[in-house]
C-alpha cells in the first residue's frame, strides 16, 4: 500500500517520533535537503516535513516529527499499518553536495533529523563530516548513534550539561572553527535563533554557510507565497527556491516574526483537538 507506515519509533515520549513510510515514488528521487508535504484528512491542512533518510531499494522514506500542533498530534495517533492520505514529494531543491574536504554539520532539536540526511550525503560524497548537535538535555538528543557511523567526530552540547559541552552548539562550533582551519562549509539546521547564531559565528571566519529554513508552507510548489523569506533583500520562496539558503543573506528576524503569525490560531486548534480526543476516550 502506497504511503503505508511500515515502522514507527518513539524518539522522545509524547514529543518526537520517527516513521518509515512506503513511498517508492518519493524514495527513488529524494535527495538530502528535500522535504515532503502531507495531508491526513480531506479537510486537513498540508504540512511540510523534511525527509530524514531514504532507501530507494526498499522504496521507503523516513520522516521525523515534533508533536507541536493539531496535525502532528493527529499524525502521532497513526501506527504501523496505517496509511497517510496524501504525501507529495520530493519537494524543494536538494542540498548542493560536492567533494570538498571537511564539512561541519550543525543541528539542534528536531532539525538534527534533517541534518543527518545532509551529513550522510556528504559522507557518501567522500567528505570528512564533523557533526555538532545540541538539545536541552541528553535525553532529548536525536540521531547521535546514526551520526557516529558517518562522522569523523560528533560533538555535543546540552543546555543542562548532561552530555558534552554545557551551553549552545554555536559555542562548540566557534571553538572548533578556531582549532580547525580546514572547514570548507558549514550547514545549519534547527530552530531559527540557532541558525541565526550559526550565521553570526561563521561570518567572522569567512566560511561558506547554508541553513535550511522552516518557514510556513501551504502548497509547497510556489503558488501560495506563504513561505516567502527575505534573502539578500529579495523575496524568495522556501518551497521552490530553497529550503536552503546562504546564511549570511537571510533575514532571520523577519522569518521569526512570520513563524509566529498564526500562533494563537494554532493554540486554539490544538486545544479543540485535545478536547475532542478526551471526549472520544470517555465515550
Amino acid at each position: 500500500m502506497i504511503n503505508k507506515i511500515l515502522k514507527k519509533r518513539i524518539l522522545i515520549q509524547d514529543r518526537v517520533s520517527e516513521i518509515t513510510i512506503y513511498a517508492p515514488h518519493i524514495a527513488r528521487k529524494a535527495r538530502p535537503g528535500n522535504f515532503a508535504v502531507l495531508r491526513l484528512s480531506a479537510r486537513g491542512e498540508r504540512i511540510p516535513l523534511t525527509i530524514a533518510d531514504r532507501d530507494p531499494e526498499k522504496g521507503t522514506i523516513v520522516i521525523v516529527y515534533l508533536v507541536l500542533g493539531k496535525t502532528t498530534a493527529l499524525l502521532d495517533t497513526l501506527d504501523e499499518g496505517d496509511a497517510i492520505l496524501d504525501l507529495c514529494g520530493p519537494l524543494g531543491k536538494p542540498t548542493e553536495i560536492i567533494k570538498q574536504g571537511e564539512v561541519c554539520c550543525v543541528g539542534g532539536g528536531t532539525g538534527i533529523a534533517a541534518m543527518h540526511h545532509i551529513a550522510k550525503g556528504n559522507f557518501e560524497a567522500g567528505n570528512d563530516v564533523i557533526s555538532i548537535i545540541g538539545a536541552r538535555s541528553k535525553d532529548l538528543l536525536l540521531f547521535k548513534p546514526e551520526l557516529e557511523r558517518i562522522s569523523s567526530r560528533v560533538l555535543v552540547a546540552t543546555d543542562d550539561g548532561t552530555m558534552g559541552h554545557k551551553g549552545f552548539v554555536t559555542e562548540v562550533l566557534e571553538k572548533y572553527l578556531q582549532e580547525s582551519r580546514s572547514v570548507k562549509e558549514v550547514v545549519g539546521v534547527g530552530p531559527v535563533p540557532m541558525m541565526k547564531a550559526v550565521a553570526k559565528v561563521t561570518g567572522s571566519f569567512n566560511v561558506r554557510t547554508v541553513v535550511s529554513l522552516n518557514s510556513i508552507m501551504v502548497d509547497g510548489i510556489g503558488m501560495c507565497g506563504a513561505c516567502r523569506v527575505s534573502v539578500g533583500g529579495e523575496i524568495r520562496f522556501a518551497c521552490v527556491d530553497g529550503p536552503e539558503f546562504d546564511a549570511s543573506r537571510v533575514d532571520f528576524d523577519e522569518l521569526m516574526m512570520r513563524l509566529g503569525a498564526f500562533r494563537d490560531q494554532e493554540k486554539k486548534s490544538m486545544e479543540l483537538f485535545k478536547r475532542a480526543e478526551s471526549h472520544d476516550q470517555k465515550s
